[in-house]
């Protein structure tokens, strides 16, 4: 999912965003509350993680004005401060979850996931789909029973598509959560994962299947044969 990350700590910013990329997430960073309100400007994002103290000013006051100006996202603050009122005040500023540092990346990226299986309603500790399976958490998919292994990207798009099974889901939409400001992407990128998710879905045996829904995007749904019986 495509995650901005505001954190003045390059260093941490840079731990950080390659253990989240490594389990599929598209990251952005971003230096100071400028910067990020400018990446806002430019992409939508799934969930947002955001130290507090920054160069430009105060991240808790720059998120409840975020909340103020309709921003629904779902956000982690991270500070070293860890008292009780000032957690307090972290909830009261809009946050969705707090998390104390030094940062664990193993413990955040597990509450990032269940932060996002609740903003997407994918609530079910596995979530099922005609014969395939998909758990999140261990990002293990599998059909009739059997594992199907699939590189990274096209995990993250079965995920996307899963979240919104039987609906076109835009092109953009899906380029957004795969791919980070700073990723190389070739025009066709999205078309070739397709392409190969496409490839192990029909080799396995899987019951569903990628459709076109043109000039929109991609639909994940049954196929027709599934649907009769």
């Amino acid at each position: 999912m495509r995650t901005l990350l505001v954190d003045h700590d390059a260093d941490l910013a840079r731990a950080v965003q390659g253990a989240l990329s490594d389990c599929g997430f598209a990251v952005d960073v971003a230096g100071t509350l400028d910067e990020a309100a400018t990446a806002l400007d430019y992409a939508k994002y799934d969930i947002l993680l955001l130290e507090l103290a920054l160069p430009d000013g105060n991240g808790l006051d720059w998120l409840k004005r975020l909340r103020r100006d309709g921003h629904l996202m779902p956000a982690m603050v991270m500070s070293s401060r860890n008292d009780l009122g000032r957690r307090i005040a972290i909830f009261n500023g809009g946050a969705d979850d707090f998390l104390p540092k030094p940062v664990s990346t193993d413990e955040l990226i597990a509450r990032m996931r269940a932060i996002l299986r609740r903003s997407t309603q994918m609530t079910a500790p596995v979530v099922v789909f005609g014969n395939l399976k998909f758990d999140p958490i261990a990002r293990q998919v599998s059909v009739g029973g059997r594992p199907l292994k699939i590189a990274r990207r096209e995990v993250c798009i079965l995920e996307h598509l899963l979240s919104r099974a039987g609906r076109a889901v835009p092109r953009a939409s899906l380029e957004d959560s795969l791919y980070a400001f700073d990723n190389e992407v070739s025009a066709n990128a999205l078309e070739v994962a397709i392409y190969r998710l496409r490839g192990h879905l029909n080799q396995s045996g899987a019951t569903l299947r990628i459709t076109t829904a043109r000039g929109v995007g991609y639909i994940l749904e049954l196929n027709s044969a599934a649907s009769a019986a």
